[in-house]
């Protein structure tokens, strides 16, 4: 043998053994994925297959990608511009700083009228290659079919068990979509909302869908957003089922998220949603969102130690999603640990996040602490700013309310509302519309009361706008109408958690307390116990409300029973964390007032109605549940 031969022979068991010896991926690891290199000149592509092998790869329990709102931190951090490419050397820096183990690059090239996919993993520390695959398409339209055959033969090769890989295998094509133009509008949507720009996202999620109006990842995004971005739960529901729908087209962890969404968003089973994010989370152990999910969800039911523990999870998995911090912000506010709370506002600071409800969060912590400058400095701070000025317009409101501010209240809820229009978002609107109108029942205004709720429903009659016009309508007498929207909507929603188990008795609990019989009020009001506390939809305030709580205690009140009904009332002072700014939490001191004026007890009602009327010591003259109060007050003297 020649020495070159022998040189050569050995240099290739080298290379041999170096690659062979280059330690596979564990489930502790982390990728980066790089932009694909795409020398076609078509433009299609661009984007397009990272976003696909994105999808391909998250089918993985195994495998682990960095996300791409970490990414975009990071090189932040390093000083590059947003819309920097994610080169090979961009996308190894990367993995560097944020302690990855490798970088996964794609390229695709034509060879005549075939097209050549090539997948390439690297360590990031040494340059070793980890694991290669090619394939080809022999034209364009079977690209991405092609990509998805290059990810099933590349996930082994990384250190996946051939098992887990047959397992949770689902054709590309499938788990996305066939329309490269559908998944390239696809793909600039996931780009804009993980920058957290929602809105720039809404249009291209809608533009996919219109390619290919069965891309179930497309319509399960879209409702995502509308679901906690925009505030639109009917057009929510209405995406989650469609996705639901396609649900078999979809990836085993896509499967588990459009369930969730579909159960918490359309049907309203909460408990069945929490369940299927549980075995989401069993499943994909090192995905971030079923936390993220349950922390949420748990709210709803007035579970916020479970909020605090999952939301914390999902922090420590996925460190870089705003909603994350807002939801632990929230948990750690009802459970009256502010200092917590505002903890982790500042780390979301430190990290420049920005999410809508971390400032509506901060407020309410503002609030509570008596701190208006704080709170000056929260709307200040969401000012002119599509998305985000709506809610501290209503968060003001509901502070302007609880001081018996009332014509100020309503200026800020028209604000809100214009904000909300403005930015085509008409079922916001509407429920700060309803919002408002049964602020105006509670305070005593029942012909404003039942306008705005006319209003209301004309801008846009959904699911959760109607159910807070049957509340108002039943809190103003109209038990004909109120209870007509109820029973439709039960039939409807017959297994929606918190509409039968917390919204109905309110609604059927006034209807009786109109009708003299508040014994039957309290009887109904059994159902909500459990949920009392709870932070329910529709969210059109923050935190909760302890309605169940407020209208049981006016029972008590109407049936003379002055202990039981003070118990109720004192429930808004013992969880003022949970009700915060809402105005019942100030009206409470009035039932109060009356409960111990029922039991006989002078100097506690006359304390009570003078701390009620410490709270409204501005409030609008012109109120009538006021001037009937200082009515009672005088009584005492």
């Amino acid at each position: 043998m020649s020495a070159a031969l022998v040189v050569a022979g050995i240099v290739a068991g080298i290379l041999y053994w170096r690659r062979a010896s280059s330690p596979k991926l564990t489930d502790k690891d982390t990728i980066v994925l790089a932009d694909f290199a795409n020398t076609t000149g078509d433009p299609v592509f661009d984007d397009t297959l990272k976003q696909a092998l994105s999808i391909g790869l998250r089918q993985s329990p195994f495998l682990s990608l960095l996300s791409e709102a970490e990414a975009q931190a990071t090189l932040k951090l390093m000083g590059r511009p947003a819309n920097e490419r994610f080169t090979h050397q961009v996308a190894s820096e990367i993995c560097q700083r944020t302690g990855s183990a490798a970088v996964l690059e794609g390229s695709i090239s034509n060879l005549g009228s075939q097209y050549i996919i090539s997948l390439q993993a690297s360590n990031c520390q040494s340059g070793n290659i980890l694991a290669q695959e090619q394939t080809q398409a022999d034209k364009k339209e079977d690209v991405i079919k092609a990509l998805g055959e290059a990810i099933t033969g590349l996930r082994p090769k990384l250190g996946e068990s051939l098992a887990t890989v047959q397992r949770t295998d689902v054709p590309l094509i499938q788990a996305s979509t066939s329309s490269l133009e559908a998944l390239k509008a696809f793909s600039l949507g996931a780009k804009a909302n993980s920058s957290q720009e929602a809105s720039a996202a809404e249009p291209y999620f809608k533009r996919a869908i219109e390619l290919d109006p069965n891309f179930a990842t497309a319509h399960s995004a879209l409702g995502g957003i509308y679901a906690t971005d925009f505030q639109e739960p009917g057009l929510a529901a209405e995406h989650f089922r469609r996705a639901y729908e396609l649900r078999d087209r979809v990836s085993e962890s896509e499967k588990f998220e459009i369930t969730m969404s579909y159960y918490a968003f359309a049907t309203g089973e909460v408990e069945k949603a929490i369940h299927t994010a549980q075995s989401w989370a069993q499943a994909f152990p090192r995905n971030a969102a079923p936390h993220g999910n349950i922390g949420y969800m748990s709210a709803y039911i007035g579970k916020y130690e479970e909020e605090v523990k999952e939301s914390s999870e999902a922090i420590r998995l996925a460190p870089e999603i705003g909603a994350w911090y807002a939801n632990l912000m929230e948990g750690y506010i009802a459970l009256n640990r502010l200092d917590e709370a505002k903890a982790v506002y500042q780390r979301s600071l430190d990290k420049k996040l920005e999410y809508q409800f971390l400032h509506d969060d901060r407020y309410d912590i503002a609030f509570l602490e008596n701190d208006p400058n704080e709170m000056d400095r929260q709307l200040a701070a969401v000012a002119a700013k599509p998305g985000l000025e709506d809610i501290l317009f209503a968060a003001e409101s509901d502070t302007s309310a609880y001081h018996g501010r009332l014509d100020k209240a309503r200026q800020l809820t028209a604000r809100a509302v214009k904000s909300s229009l403005d930015n085509g978002e008409k079922e916001t609107a509407a429920l700060y519309l309803m919002s408002s109108a049964l602020r105006e029942a509670e305070f005593g205004n029942v012909a404003r009361a039942r306008d705005e709720v006319k209003r209301a429903l004309a801008t846009v009659s959904t699911r959760d706008v109607q159910t807070l016009a049957a509340i108002t309508l039943a809190r103003c007498g109209d038990a004909a109408r109120a209870r007509a929207i109820t029973d439709e909507l039960q039939k409807q929603h017959p297994v929606n958690t918190i509409l039968n188990h917390y919204w109905f008795p309110v609604v059927r609990g006034y209807i009786e307390l109109h009708g003299s019989h508040p014994d039957a009020a309290v009887t109904i009001l059994e159902e909500a116990s459990p949920f009392d506390l709870a932070f329910p939809n529709p969210e059109y305030s923050e935190g909760g409300t302890l309605y169940p709580v407020y209208v049981r205690g006016q029972a008590y009140l109407a049936l003379h029973q002055g202990k039981e009904a003070a118990a109720e009332f004192q429930k808004f002072i013992d969880h003022r964390t949970i009700v915060s700014n809402y105005p019942l939490a100030s009206l409470a001191r009035l039932g109060i007032a009356r409960a111990y004026t029922l039991q006989g007890d002078t100097a506690k009602a006359r304390t009570a109605y003078q701390d009620f009327f410490a709270l409204w010591k501005d409030a609008d003259p012109d109120i009538p549940i006021l001037k009937q109060a200082k009515v009672e007050y005088a009584k005492l003297q």
